[in-house]
């Protein structure tokens, strides 16, 4: 069998496949040159999966017995918006779809992506398939697993025929390997996670769903899907420079299938590579202090999910993974509680796509906390409890009726917070005091590498960049990153102006080369990081302007005076030319800011900043601008809102030293000049 293909169609620059090229080794090149000579007989019908028929039982679910103490109204409520035909596609709300949704439509611009062969598609070319990161979403099935929920709770047969109408209709215009949604094998492995959770959810090998004629007919169908998948994911891992958090979820996607579906040949051996994967990614892509090499705090959240649901998969089939993968995975999670402030905000540092490998909650987006719960449940950490705040919902599900219980049987106090203050492997160091308090002072310094790998693809220009929040009220943040489609949105959001530290010649750090794509990575070294009673101390450097024709050092000194709540930050740039120099601080959602001779005040929730800086420094506010980005903040992909950003710059003539004393006060100090001007600032 033939398929068409979109021939030589030039949809990505040439520019950027060179840039691509650069970042690949020899052997990678050859490794890329056998995968397209393989595409190519794909395409004519070689080497596609031939379905054997299934035979035994699917494995066990992931926990003993399924929970049924819920409020089922939420998740009624949330499969009738579905079987309306409205659903959440990252900023989109409520978007009218249609019930089943055309899975080959982006949501976003409306465009249809054409059923070509799969691995043929530019998935990157907005012409030829609209926004795909809005295409694949409603393509990874959470709303599936909304439905079968309400199934679950209720027993309604309308909730259950929803599921089938739904993966009918999704088998019917998806064939395979047609189109969009078969050339991404991520995108392969969190449709079956959630395949899975559904497939239990409605009753695995007992499910009503199988009852009648059409349901015979329709269990061997969707269990021929699931081996094309399969098959396909064993087929079209990520490889070399391009094996990050999406090789960990491909072999997430494998072995979570092929241990719930041991009904073919292949799926002992599926399931054995993506065990040895997991175990050998998770300590590969993760440091021995928890931090994800990739640098993107998203990510990092999202891996630790992968491995969380794999290993609990795992240990319910008798397939547990080894000590160092928990111990691995409770280290990531000592992190996310390490950089979280008392307000529950985590640093946006480094990509973020708001995807989540699956909606158990279909009302909280709180991942992190809720990851937390998870690991207060599972490793018995009451420190994790009371950064959680509670025990949330999919911890209900993932846990079991007995999760309530076990989380409120967990005893501590706060003493042992922040679980550590160094993460030296990772790059991240915590400076404050009175932390998990109504006054808690907290810096998270990033002296970390760019990203991980040759193109370090999800990290940004932000090296010795900081966020500062004060009572739990975030003052100074990273704004985040609002897009992966390529131009001046992406530019912006991974440059090194839209972070809290300094750029110099209007060059970013590192040299930017795509969407994806770092091709020169700045190189943060940490000099010193001191922690006492009275005062804590980290210096770093990084090596990013240092291929200017006349190089430039960046070294920041960040230094926290205690008993006087003043963290004085102090930047060197050791050069020997002329060159331009900007600071940015971009300061949170909710912040009044003002600016008067050399110092800039910024008041958020309780609290209230005084920067005092250098007189030679000329500083300008900046909210919302459009025509060169800047002073934008973006919670969630696809959104952004204006923030005060305040930009100070100078020319410096060789070495030059600038200080910028930052005071913490709060309203409740009294007597003091927070309460004055706080109550001024309010009248």
């Amino acid at each position: 069998m033939t398929v068409q293909t979109l021939g030589g169609t030039l949809s990505v620059s040439v520019k950027w496949r060179l840039a691509r090229l650069r970042a690949m080794s020899a052997r990678e090149i050859g490794f890329r040159v056998a995968r397209a000579l393989r595409a190519r007989a794909e395409s004519v019908g070689l080497g596609w999966a031939n379905p054997p028929a299934a035979s035994g039982e699917s494995g066990r679910a992931w926990v003993d017995t399924l929970p049924r103490d819920f409020d089922a109204r939420p998740y009624t409520q949330a499969a009738d918006q579905i079987l309306s035909g409205r659903f959440d596609v990252f900023s989109l709300r409520a978007a009218s779809l249609g019930f089943p949704p055309k899975w080959n439509v982006d949501p976003k611009t409306g465009t249809r992506a054409p059923l070509l062969f799969g691995k043929s598609l530019d998935y990157r070319d907005t012409r030829v398939v609209g926004d795909i990161k809005h295409l694949w979403e409603i393509n990874r099935h959470h709303e599936l697993v909304t439905l079968a929920q309400a199934w679950h709770l209720t027993g309604e047969e309308r909730y259950l025929e929803a599921c089938r109408t739904l993966l009918e209709s999704w088998l019917d215009e998806c064939p395979y390997p047609l189109g969009a949604n078969w050339c991404s094998s991520l995108e392969h492995a969190f449709r079956l996670v959630n395949w899975t959770f559904a497939w239990h959810l409605l009753g695995g090998d007992s499910s009503p769903l199988w009852q009648g004629e059409e349901g015979a007919a329709f269990r061997p169908r969707w269990l021929n899907g699931i081996y094309q998948h399969c098959h396909f994911i064993a087929g079209h891992l990520s490889r070399h420079s391009s094996a990050n958090n999406h090789l960990i979820g491909e072999a997430t996607g494998l072995f979570i299938a092929s241990t719930t579906w041991p009904m073919w040949r292949d799926a002992a051996d599926w399931q054995r590579s993506s065990r040895r994967e997991l175990e050998r990614e998770a300590c590969e892509q993760t440091c021995t202090d928890g931090v994800n090499k990739e640098q993107a705090i998203w990510y990092h959240q999202a891996v630790a999910e992968m491995l969380l649901v794999a290993g609990l998969l795992a240990r319910a089939n008798d397939r547990d993974f080894s000590a160092t993968y928990w111990q691995r995975l409770e280290a990531m999670l000592e992190f996310i509680a390490s950089i979280m402030d008392a307000g529950g905000h985590v640093p946006s540092f480094g990509d973020a796509d708001d995807a989540v490998l699956t909606r158990l909650d279909p009302m909280s987006r709180d991942v992190f906390r809720s990851l937390l719960a998870s690991g207060a449940v599972l490793f018995g950490r009451p420190e994790f409890k009371h950064k959680a705040g509670g025990l949330d919902a999919k911890t209900h599900w993932l846990f079991g009726d007995a999760a309530a219980a076990r989380f409120a049987d967990l005893d501590g106090d706060t003493d042992g917070l922040p679980i550590r203050r160094a993460f030296a492997q990772g790059g991240y160091y915590v400076l404050g005091r009175d932390f998990e308090t109504p006054r808690e002072v907290r810096v998270v310094a990033d002296a970390g590498a760019l990203g991980y790998l040759s193109i370090a693809a999800h990290g940004h220009a932000d090296a010795l960049s900081f966020t500062l929040s004060a009572g739990g009220s975030e003052l100074l943040v990273d704004p985040g990153t609002y897009t992966y489609a390529a131009g001046r949105w992406r530019e912006y959001f991974r440059g090194t102006a839209a972070h809290n530290t300094v750029r110099i010649d209007r060059s970013d750090q590192s040299v930017y080369g795509g969407s994806f794509l770092w091709l020169r990575h700045a190189q943060a070294r940490v000099e010193e990081f001191e922690v006492s009673e009275t005062r804590e101390r980290l210096v770093a450097h990084h090596d990013g302007y240092e291929r200017l024709a006349d190089p430039v050092r960046h070294r920041r000194a960040w230094g926290f005076d205690l008993a006087r709540t003043v963290l004085t930050v102090v930047d060197e740039l050791a050069c020997q030319g002329r060159h331009e120099a900007e600071w940015f601080w971009h300061f949170g959602p909710g912040c009044e800011v003002s600016v008067g001779d050399n110092c800039l005040t910024a008041r958020c929730g309780n609290a209230l900043l005084t920067m005092k800086f250098p007189p030679a420094l000329r500083c300008r506010l900046v909210a919302g601008s459009e025509h060169a980005p800047l002073g934008w903040y973006s919670r969630t992909m696809d959104a952004k809102v204006p923030i005060v950003t305040a930009v100070m710059d100078t020319a410096v003539n060789g070495d030059a030293r600038f200080q910028f004393d930052l005071q913490l006060q709060f309203a409740s100090d009294a007597p003091s000049a927070a309460g004055a001007q706080l109550a001024g600032s309010r009248a």
